[in-house]
């Protein structure tokens, strides 16, 4: 069964051609293909949300499908019974999971032991729909009308400011050595990017240490097409909250540190934004913020995502029959 839990479960070739569809179902908004017609997918949500579960809800409906939101005090994952026993019970009444939990392991628990597709739509360690929804987004201005929008990507330079330790940092690593850009991370020494990041840049064939890290944000600013953060304190995270405000002040994003970027350079936020701690209004407020054009696409995108995982299992499933 194919999943997407990881920005690496499509090669190359395969995200160019979920950014393509993205673009159609963008244009053709109501008119598209219900490639989920009397599917129901299930989505599983430990942490609160508003753009993910809203475009994930949204994206299923424009699709055909039936959207099924469960919290995590509807059901007994990881509490009355094990994740792998949901997994399978799960698989028997629904076409497909989308998650968004804590710790990662739970996703791949989830997608190894039951039988639909499954969807990283967050964990602490990673974020790969935002990142696929982020660079689509980058993709659609500098390839224009008839470019090449994956091809648009190569070689641009992006700058993430503040925890570079974060799940949607990691994110970030592994899609840029994907698409062929170059990151640059700015931080504290204390929010430096994991190392087992280079694990995965290796396990993937490319390349460790692909990227930069620095405590200078104007070093990691510097000659960046995107500059990008991230709220300071995440879900569960609370009780270090004066301790990550204090040590982060340092890596906001003013208007003097953007000015260090192109001068076409985008500013962007997965959001929510917290004006006055990460980012200043000013630049949320620019006309280079295109972080409202982020959270559009996230819709398109994450059809896209929908759409492919939803043909291969029935191709998947049409094979196993026909071995019969």
């Amino acid at each position: 069964m194919r999943h997407f839990l990881h920005e690496t479960d499509f090669k190359p070739r395969e995200i160019g051609e979920v950014f393509t569809l993205a673009k159609s179902y963008k244009q053709k908004r109501g008119k598209i293909a219900k490639v989920l017609a009397g599917q129901t997918w299930a989505l599983i949500f430990s942490k609160s949300s508003t753009r993910t579960r809203v475009s994930f809800e949204v994206g299923i409906h424009e699709l055909g499908g039936n959207p099924l939101f469960l919290n995590r005090n509807d059901i007994q994952l990881g509490r009355g019974e094990t994740i792998e026993d949901t997994a399978r019970v799960l698989s028997r009444y629904v076409h497909g999971l989308i998650v968004r939990t804590y710790d990662h392991k739970d996703v791949e628990r989830l997608a190894a032991a039951g039988s639909v597709p499954v969807i990283n739509a967050l964990t602490d360690f990673l974020h790969p729909c935002q990142i696929y929804a982020d660079a689509f987004t980058l993709a659609e201005r500098w390839a224009g009308k008839r470019g090449n929008l994956l091809g648009s990507l190569k070689g641009r330079k992006i700058a993430f400011l503040g925890d570079t330790a974060c799940n949607v940092a990691n994110s970030w690593v592994i899609a840029a050595n994907l698409l062929g850009m170059k990151i640059a991370l700015a931080g504290p020494k204390g929010y430096a990017p994991s190392p087992s990041l280079n694990k995965i840049l290796d396990a993937h064939g490319m390349g460790s240490g692909g990227y930069q890290f620095t405590t200078d944000p104007i070093e990691a600013v510097r000659d960046a097409d995107v500059v990008y953060t991230d709220v300071w304190v995440s879900m569960g995270k609370e009780e270090e909250t004066r301790k990550r405000l204090a040590a982060l002040s340092p890596y906001a994003v003013t208007a003097k540190i953007f000015s260090a970027a192109k001068p076409d350079a985008y500013f962007m936020h997965c959001l929510p934004a917290h004006a006055g701690e990460e980012v200043t209004q000013e630049v949320l407020d620019s006309p280079r913020s295109i972080i409202f054009d982020q959270a559009e696409n996230r819709l398109h995108i994450q059809k896209a995502i929908m759409t492919k995982l939803a043909l291969a299992a029935k191709k998947a499933k049409k094979a196993k029959k026909s071995k019969k």
